[in-house]
């Protein structure tokens, strides 16, 4: 008998899968309906705050005036970028920034994966799950009071800290204000806030290991040192890689917040970075247009960053993200 759906069908053509395609997919959403739903707050940040001002990003190649609006606005091309590359201040910006980035990939990134391996030594569970508690908590400590209790740390005159380093070493340094002082501040805050909760993945990684390898390496006489030599790091290496990638295509993005609430008058030579330059340039001048073209390069280097990496990844045979 011929079916309604299958008069259009060309004498000898298949039967048509579109129908049944979209009852399976209707009954997939109905069953999964609570997934998506859960989904949908992710999706609408990703949309609202990644996707769309992709619209304002054009702004970059014109000489954006807001009573003309972005369309009316005259079309430049690339003379802003080619105003940030030639400025003076870009040599600096980017040797500022590089080596923040550079402390955060290389000093706080691997004191993650070292506190997620001591942390999966612990035996007794009861104190791994204080001490998981313990490094947590900073995370949820807004920029604004970790610099506070920094400040009050390192206050001139009283500041704790301040007076031990200055009985230990006979100094009376504005520690707040050196310059020498700004990046080991902004990498110890950065290690102190975000170490603990950046064991998470490598921990519920390391939950996944086989258990039987490591009973087979007992048996075979390999002490702890060698269990995780050989045992745990490799099998976290994949995760490693991954989180690797991620973090090089964020190396231009050091954080604002952070930045300039630290900054001041006499650090602004080592605290000046490409985060706070956009925002000095674009709220407190009004060069939108040439704040965005900075935003932009940082963006792109960013991407280019993460498909370098992601190829060199598999060319040591690892696997990358995509």
């Amino acid at each position: 008998m011929t079916t309604v759906l299958e008069v259009d069908r060309e004498p000898g053509a298949p039967p048509s899968r579109t129908p049944a395609r979209r009852r399976r997919l209707w009954t997939d959403a109905v069953r999964y309906r609570w997934l998506f739903l859960l989904m949908l707050p992710g999706v609408l940040y990703f949309v609202l705050f990644r996707f769309w001002p992709m619209y304002g990003a054009r702004i970059a190649f014109k000489n954006y005036i807001p009573f003309l609006g972005i369309d009316g606005s005259e079309w430049v091309g690339l003379t802003h970028f080619r105003e940030f590359l030639s400025n003076p201040d870009f040599p600096r910006l980017l040797e500022n920034t590089l080596i923040l980035a550079g402390l955060s990939l290389f000093i706080a990134f691997p004191l993650t994966i070292v506190l997620a391996l001591l942390l999966n030594e612990l035996r007794l569970q009861i104190l791994k799950r204080t001490v998981q508690t313990l490094v947590y908590i900073p995370h949820f400590l807004s920029w604004t009071v970790v610099v506070s209790i920094t400040a009050l740390l390192f206050a001139i005159g009283n500041g704790p800290l301040w007076t031990f380093l200055g009985w230990a070493f006979g100094t009376d340094a504005n520690f707040l204000a050196d310059p020498d002082w700004f990046r080991p501040l902004i990498l110890m805050q950065e290690v102190w806030k975000n170490t603990g909760w950046g064991t998470i993945i490598f921990l519920a990684a390391l939950a996944g290991v086989d258990q039987e390898q490591y009973e087979a390496a007992v048996i075979d006489g390999a002490g702890r040192w060698q269990r995780v030599w050989h045992i745990t790091i490799p099998s976290i290496l994949p995760t490693i890689v991954v989180l690797l990638i991620l973090q090089t295509g964020q190396i231009l993005n050091t954080g604002f917040e952070q930045i300039y609430l630290m900054s001041n008058s006499l650090n602004r030579t080592v605290a000046d970075v490409f985060d706070t330059y956009v925002y000095f340039a674009g709220i407190e001048q009004g060069a939108y247009s040439y704040s965005t073209a900075v935003g932009l390069f940082k963006a792109i280097v960013g991407l280019v960053l993460i498909f370098g990496t992601n190829w060199l990844a598999k060319r040591f045979n690892q696997q990358g993200i995509f």
